[in-house]
């Protein structure tokens, strides 16, 4: 191309790039002109929503209100079967009537499994409320329903209680007709984000906003998300008028004086010679391969023809475990279910709790395990996404001593399973074989017809740890989810005690994409240990996968590990309960022993495993236990139920430090409990199986004549500096070691003594020590 050539194209292309720009901000300005009117459609939208539902609903009121008086049925109201089939013959809508005494006597006495936790719940409101009684929602054989408590009065007290079900189809039509200008309605039962959704209009990419709109006279609550504008400049009119205006200003103005500027010949300006030798070649690059597709999570698998082969390995001593779409399916959670139920009817027990983790399977899993409960003939409470110790929680809460919580816990993003308690006990080794044994011989109840409904209970294990945790200095914490779980419930709780909490990683996300939901890693803390670092946070919180483990940082960046927590919370339990057991598994420190038994505690050694923990904390009355791994169980003055719960466990803590009377930080607490030098846990993967029947050989081989053998759980071996531990895994296949010394040079003394026990039975391992 000649001189002349480039000296005409290039202001022809800048007044291009300039019009172009200009076009380009002038709709950006558009954009942020209307931003305000789209949010402002969108709460109109809310608005009117609100007001037409609520006049929905008054309109039911008002034909309960006609129906009572035209008929005379108030008068008589006394005949609740007689009231109650007049009142379903005078409102044609209605689904359901049912009318209760003044006192609600006969809902007090009712056995709440048949009489329904929900119904009881809304009528026991009612009676003790101050306000008018508020609407609520349920499902009842798959199908949305309204229900409301009306009262009856007579010479100046409530006679009677009429409850009634309506169908959900006018409010679904009502809600589906909402128009929200760009942005997003949702229909949610509940104030909060994290309640219930029920319906939702318009786009999904818009963001919701904290608070709703209640539908008045019911617990229903409409919620606005504003429109999202793809807006890339700075949010000022102005200076989007501006730019618009150079930029359309400044294109036409280069047009308009390349139409005036006269041609230049070529002649006037000849071109130099080039030399092929003076012409810099630049390396020929490779082509840019194409971007990679991003893997899909592994989707659960479709039951094949026939049933799917059953891996006996994912019933696991402490709960049931497998891979998503290969060892664990769709189909055989329903049969899980179906095995589940069947113990549940051996038992003379009729109703359960079931709670997922934020994995990406947990949905359709979940779903099969209650449709073989419900085939079963069991009851199904579905809590929805939870956290694991609020689905034990619900199986107080609900009364039914039941639960499964569908979770992977700190496993890869495409694992999963089901931690399971039936009559208050978490099933463990053989009660989880013997739900193997029940599939296998096809012995799984298949004509049962259980109920399944939706209830919340995170609302009321915030308040209940809220109700006995409070910390009496607000400290600043830095909460790492780990994109598990815990969460999206974690941050209320310590916010409610009274903490300022700076949330990492708590948006939930199945896939863990910044890190493995895993605190007993300490690869897993270096973001948080970064974060509390810069924020001056006065401690860091982790928690895996499904909450039901604590992981702690001090703001030094150092790990407080499981067992020098459990020192701290054994001398603030036996402070009020001096005597009591306190337990801890095989992989804690011999120092705990000693913190022990000088606070007056009686200290047990156990087996490690969140089911066989449980265990025996209830065969013993012991008011606390811990696990290395970061399992905590609180049962001191009945102020907790003895679960593991991790959520509940840092709120101890932050009792425990906000409560110090010298106001010592969290580093300056544990400095004043013993210390040693020791190894996290470490993990030599083996075949299925190999590591078990490693253990046999090591246990019957090994001999360590100078320290005391503990093998309640693998071989441990005590020695007065310190203890070295080998066990087989029971949620992996894998050796899981651990050493623990007083000094560096103790600790080198113990592993090198286990060093030549462990390869003297078999030579080929790698050991990770």
């Amino acid at each position: 191309m000649s001189r002349v050539d480039l000296r005409r194209l290039l202001p022809l292309a800048g007044a291009t790039l300039l019009l172009v720009a200009g076009v380009f901000c002038a709709w950006q300005t558009w954009l942020i002109a209307d931003e305000g009117s789209a949010a402002e459609r969108t709460h109109a939208a809310q608005r009117d929503t609100t007001r037409e539902l609520g006049a929905l609903i008054a309109g039911k009121r008002e034909a309960l209100q006609r129906a009572l008086m035209a008929g005379g049925i108030a008068t008589s109201i006394d005949d609740h079967a007689t009231a109650a089939e007049r009142l379903r013959a005078a409102l044609p809508s209605v689904r359901v009537v049912e009318v209760y005494s003044g006192g609600l006597d006969e809902v007090v006495r009712a056995n709440y499994r048949e009489f329904g936790y929900a119904k009881a719940a809304q009528l026991m409101a009612a009676l003790g409320g101050s306000g008018p009684p508020r609407a609520s929602t349920s499902l009842k054989d798959g199908e949305r329903r309204l229900s409301m408590v009306e009262p009856v009065a007579g010479e100046g007290t409530v006679r009677a209680w009429i409850w009634l079900e309506y169908p959900f189809d006018d409010i679904v039509a009502r809600f589906d007709a909402a128009s929200p200008g760009g942005g997003r309605l949702e229909l949610r039962q509940g104030e909060g984000r994290d309640s219930l959704r029920l319906l939702d209009v318009g786009s999904r990419s818009a963001e919701l906003e904290a608070e709703g709109q209640r539908v008045e006279g019911t617990s229903l609550f409409v919620f606005a998300a504003m429109p999202k504008a793809f807006i890339v400049i700075p949010h000022s009119e102005a200076l989007g008028a501006l730019l618009s205006l150079v930029g359309l200003g400044g294109g036409a103005l280069l047009l308009w004086g390349l139409r005036r500027r006269p041609a230049v010949e070529p002649e006037a300006m000849p071109e130099p010679d080039v030399m092929v030798a003076d012409v810099v070649r630049k390396p020929r690059l490779p082509p840019t391969p194409a971007p990679a597709a991003v893997a899909a999570p592994t989707p659960v698998a479709a039951p094949a023809a026939g049933e799917p082969s059953l891996d006996p390995a994912i019933f696991r001593a402490y709960d049931i475990r497998g891979v998503v779409g290969k060892t664990l399916t769709a189909d055989i959670a329903h049969r899980i279910g179906q095995a589940i139920g069947a113990r549940m009817l051996d038992a003379d027990l009729r109703e359960i709790v079931v709670g997922r983790d934020g994995r990406l399977s947990g949905a359709e899993l979940a779903h099969a395990l209650s449709d073989g409960l419900r085939a079963a003939g069991i009851d199904v409470i579905d809590l929805g996404m939870v956290p694991t110790p609020v689905v034990y929680f619900a199986a107080y809460h609900f009364g039914t001593g039941c639960a499964v919580s569908v979770t992977g816990s700190h496993n890869p993003a495409d694992h999963n399973g089901f931690k399971i308690v039936i009559g208050g006990e978490t099933l463990s080794e053989d009660a989880i074989a013997d739900l193997h044994r029940r599939i296998v011989a096809g012995n799984l109840p298949a004509d049962g017809v259980g109920t399944w409904r939706e209830q919340s209970a995170t609302e009321a294990y915030v308040a209940r740890i809220a109700g006995d945790v409070a910390a009496e200095r607000r400290l600043k914490v830095v909460v790492d989810a780990g994109n598990g779980v815990a969460g999206a419930v974690a941050p209320r709780v310590l916010e409610d005690i009274g903490c300022e909490v700076i949330p990492l990683y708590c948006d939930v996300d199945g896939q863990f994409p910044n890190h493995h939901p895993d605190p007993s890693d300490p690869r897993n803390l270096a973001d948080l240990i970064a974060a509390v670092h810069t924020i001056g946070a006065d401690l860091g919180i982790a928690f895996d996968g499904d909450g039901d483990r604590l992981g702690v940082v001090t703001q030094a960046g150092e790990i407080v590990w499981p067992d020098r927590l459990l020192m701290l919370f054994a001398q603030d339990v036996l402070a009020r309960n001096p005597g009591a057991t306190i337990i801890y598994d095989v992989k804690c420190t011999g120092h705990l022993r000693g913190v022990i038994q000088q606070s007056a505690g009686v200290p047990l050694m156990w087996r490690t495993g969140h089911s066989l923990m449980k265990a025996k904390l209830r065969e013993t009355g012991a008011a606390l236990a811990g696990e290395m791994s970061g399992h905590f169980f609180f049962a001191d003055n009945n102020r907790w139920y003895g679960f593991d719960d991790g959520i509940y466990a840092a709120a101890r803590l932050l009792e425990i430090v906000a409560g110090d009377v010298e106001e010592r930080s969290v580093a300056e607490l544990f400095d004043t409990l013993p210390k040693s030098v020791s190894t996290p846990e470490l993990r030599l993967p083996m075949e299925e199986g190999a590591h078990f029947r490693f253990m046999d050989a090591f246990r019957a081989s090994a001999t360590f004549d100078d320290a005391r053998v503990t093998t309640i759980d693998g071989v441990r071996v005590d020695w007065a500096d310190g203890f070295g531990l080998v066990r087989a895994s029971n949620t992996s296949p894998a050796l899981i070691f651990r050493f623990d010394a007083d000094s560096a040079r103790s600790l080198e003394r113990i592993k090198q003594s286990f060093r030549q026990r462990v390869l003297a039975v078999d030579k080929s391992l790698a050991l990770p020590f």
